[in-house]
């Protein structure tokens, strides 16, 4: 009876383990069909808390444009870079900013990233790229 029961058993973890297997794969499938392979998308946290109150009172995102915004990033971030690898020691330039010219991040990070610069600016009271807007 013994022997019995646990062939049973066996069989039924067998059966179970196969279906749950096949229903796995199943739903790996449909998740593979409708995933989009140039769909990235990028996110930019600020951590400063007073970040967010501060940039609700900057013109909207469409004030300028995305060009305009990507255009000022790349200066804005060659020069925190540049002021990262000299500065180490400084602490204001805590990390090194991977941004790539040629990578589409899209309106709303670009216009994040551009008024985190000016974020720093005004509450560390230095430049970063001299001109200004």
């Amino acid at each position: 009876m013994k022997k019995t029961v646990f062939i049973i058993l066996v069989i039924l973890a067998a059966i179970q383990t196969d279906g749950f297997s096949q229903r796995k794969k199943d739903r790996y499938k449909v998740k593979a069909d409708t995933v989009t392979v140039d769909s990235l998308e990028y996110k930019l946290i600020v951590l400063d808390p007073g970040f967010d109150v501060w940039l609700a009172t900057k013109p909207s995102k469409e004030f300028y444009s995305k060009e305009y915004y990507e255009q000022k990033n790349r200066l804005y971030v060659s020069e925190w870079n540049n002021r990262y690898m000299t500065s180490r020691n400084n602490g204001r330039y805590e990390t090194y900013i991977d941004y790539n010219s040629n990578t589409d991040y899209g309106l709303d990070l670009n216009y994040k990233l551009y008024y985190y610069f000016k974020y720093f600016e005004e509450t560390n009271k230095v430049k970063l790229y001299p001109t200004g807007r």
